[in-house]
């Protein structure tokens, strides 16, 4: 194998000073043109190019970015995540996928993220508890953390989310608009449920209406599975005069699976019999099979505030931001 070439044989070779090589590629270093392309030129016969790792210990910085997810069941987690990454790497910064799971905890996540010195750590969609930053564990280091598209339940780590309330204020006023009286809604794991807020401001505001009870559909996890299962139970086990005629679910992937045990399994219309709204507008709700009334999340601007915070260029403390309601025929 070809033996890397190092900065002081760049630095001979440029008749300047291992310093002057590293000053070369260092973003904004004080250093002269003249000097800065006698470097670039040696460094291109050469092959040379910076070793990051013996930069970040100088600097303290490594220019990576751990990404926390636990939930990997939701096809809508794939675009956001291509869109994170690659706005991250174009600010220069490594993305790196921590999976949290019954064998690797947060806890063991944040001691790794520390130990490797990532310049922050993005939670996104994981059911992060205060209570964690308590553990002993974890001793007094972790880095920056931020919260990507649901609420932050920890003081003083910022949130980019989309406006919850905002979203269902113009979910219920619609449904209200077209007649539907009797709402349910279908939530996923509650540790993750709550800091979506979803539910909160669906049943808030269908009271808003005049309307008390709004019945409740568990499901055990974000999947179309889950969501089949928990719409399975509650078709079995409620007499068809007391069904919802309307079903939001807190998520698409969940509403596909509820729309598919709902028709098939029941021989039930859509949205005749009852009608069926999802959140995230994924790819797959658009198709013929399913047209499904969902409300589409600002990824790309609450992408952009996120790398701006992490780069230091905005220093909010949370971001909240307007999406919109994608209206089809399952409502």
């Amino acid at each position: 194998m070809r033996k890397r070439a190092t900065a002081k044989e760049v630095a001979e070779a440029a008749g300047v000073s291992k310093w002057t090589v590293i000053r070369a590629f260092t973003p904004g270093a004080s250093i002269t043109e003249a000097s800065r392309q006698k470097v670039l030129q040696a460094a291109e016969v050469l092959n040379y190019s910076p070793n990051l790792l013996a930069r970040s210990l100088a600097t303290n910085t490594t220019h990576q970015v751990a990404v926390f997810v636990d939930d990997f069941a939701n096809p809508h987690k794939l675009p956001v995540l291509e869109m994170l990454t690659e706005r991250l790497q174009a600010e220069g910064l490594l993305t790196v996928l921590i999976n949290i799971n019954r064998h690797f905890d947060h806890v063991h996540a944040l001691i790794n993220a520390d130990q490797r010195q990532f310049d922050a750590v993005i939670l996104f969609g994981t059911a992060f508890r205060e209570e964690t930053l308590g553990d002993r564990r974890l001793g007094r280091g972790f880095p920056p953390m931020f919260v990507l598209a649901r609420d932050s339940q920890i003081p003083g780590v910022p949130a980019i989310a989309c406006d919850a309330e905002l979203a269902l204020g113009e979910i219920v006023d619609y449904l209200f608009s077209k007649g539907y009286r009797r709402p349910g809604f279908m939530t996923g794991a509650r540790t993750l449920s709550t800091a979506l807020g979803r539910r909160h401001h669906y049943a808030s505001f269908w009271r808003r209406k005049g309307i008390e009870r709004v019945t409740e559909l568990a499901a055990e996890r974000y999947s179309a599975q889950a969501g089949a299962e928990a719409a399975r139970i509650y078709l079995s086990t409620t007499a068809p005069e007391s069904r919802v005629d309307v079903l939001m679910c807190e998520n698409d992937i969940l509403a596909l699976g509820a729309m598919d045990v709902i028709r098939s399994e029941f021989g039930l219309r859509i949205p005749q019999d009852v009608a069926v709204v999802g959140f995230d507008n994924i790819e797959l709700g658009e198709a013929p099979a399913y047209e499904l009334t969902s409300y589409q999340q600002p990824t790309e601007a609450m992408i952009n505030a996120l790398v701006a915070m992490i780069t230091g260029k905005d220093d909010s403390e949370t971001v909240v931001m307007p999406g919109r309601l994608v209206l089809r025929s399952s409502a």
